[in-house]
């Protein structure tokens, strides 16, 4: 049984003549008979009488009629679902992402992504850099958001710098001042967080590169933490730009410029399979949308926000704070 059979006897049924049922499906006539006689040797079943007013259902036909009916609409809808698909408009979208990228930035990029395509369902999981690298390896989750790593298997594409910023309270002689060299830090506690982190390890090499020790240093698991410590005065810490913006922009942090040193700075990137090809359906209009407010959710100042290019919900600024600890 064909497709186009189906078709064929639908159209005819609907229509009840042969030649207009042939015209709408810009057919000759004899080939929709053909159609019609191969569909009633299939069924082994007479599915039209010719009548003075046309073709006619026997009983068979009538009965065939709702089954071939919804054969075709669930054709259609399979259509709709695979271009769905294809535009990224519709399915399934597994993410991995390191605990940074999850916590400060994903939660707002999601909101925007779900107001332009609220019918792709969305799964996260959440770990250091090279347990996504892996998750990707293995199929687990189509694009990871991690630090810049290397290897064969994968692909990456650039998506932001995050900066390594000097945060103190707003009360702190170092806010007041606004701009310090690295010597001025000896006689200050460090706040740190996470020591498996990549974050430390950056920290770490900046001291040491200016031949520079803290006088004392706090260790925290995560940058909430040690946000909550400087916040109240415990001393002063190196942390992520994306992670302190929202307070910097509350005033309950002040950014220390360290003017003799370099500014360090950590690329994150989105990675695929490589042997999966360039990222497709929703992994594509996911970096579009990210590529649509870049600027919103990893700049400081926050730039205006944008209006969502689709779905019509509110423009996504706030982000949703969980915890979680950077790699």
């Amino acid at each position: 049984m064909l497709l186009n059979q189906i078709a064929a006897f639908v159209e005819t049924a609907r229509r009840q003549s042969v030649s207009r049922a042939a015209d709408a499906l810009f057919i000759s006539q004899p080939a929709l008979t053909a159609r019609l006689k191969g569909l009633e040797a299939d069924l082994g079943a007479q599915l039209f009488v010719r009548g003075p007013r046309g073709m006619r259902l026997t009983d068979a036909g009538s009965a065939f009629l709702p089954y071939a009916v919804r054969s075709l609409e669930t054709l259609t809808d399979g259509r709709m679902q695979v271009n769905a698909l294809e535009r990224g408009g519709a399915g399934r979208l597994a993410i991995g992402a390191a605990p940074a990228v999850s916590t400060y930035v994903l939660p707002a990029l999601l909101k925007r992504f779900s107001e332009g395509y609220p019918r792709v369902s969305v799964s996260v999981r959440t770990g250091h850099s090279e347990e996504i690298l892996d998750l990707v390896l293995r199929e687990q989750v189509t694009i990871g958001l991690v630090r810049a790593l290397q290897h064969p298997g994968i692909v990456s594409t650039p998506l932001y710098e995050d900066r390594l910023i000097l945060v103190a309270d707003p009360g702190h002689r170092f806010a007041a001042e606004g701009r310090i060299r690295m010597k001025e830090l000896a006689d200050e506690q460090l706040v740190q967080f996470d020591r498996t982190s990549s974050y430390h390890d950056l920290t770490s090499a900046l001291f040491v590169t200016a031949g520079v020790s803290p006088a004392a240093r706090m260790e925290l698991d995560n940058i909430d933490a040690a946000k909550k410590m400087v916040e109240q005065g415990f001393g002063v810490a190196l942390l992520p730009q994306t992670s302190v913006a929202d307070e910097l922009e509350a005033g309950t942090l002040a950014e220390v410029d360290i003017v003799d040193a370099s500014p360090v700075r950590r690329k994150i990137v989105a990675i695929t399979r490589r042997d999966a090809g360039p990222p497709a359906g929703q992994a594509k209009a996911f970096l579009a949308t990210f590529e649509e407010i870049r600027d919103e959710l990893t700049s400081w100042p926050h730039p205006p926000a944008a209006k969502p290019r689709r779905g019509g919900g509110r423009p996504a600024r706030s982000r949703a704070p969980a915890r979680g600890r950077p790699r």
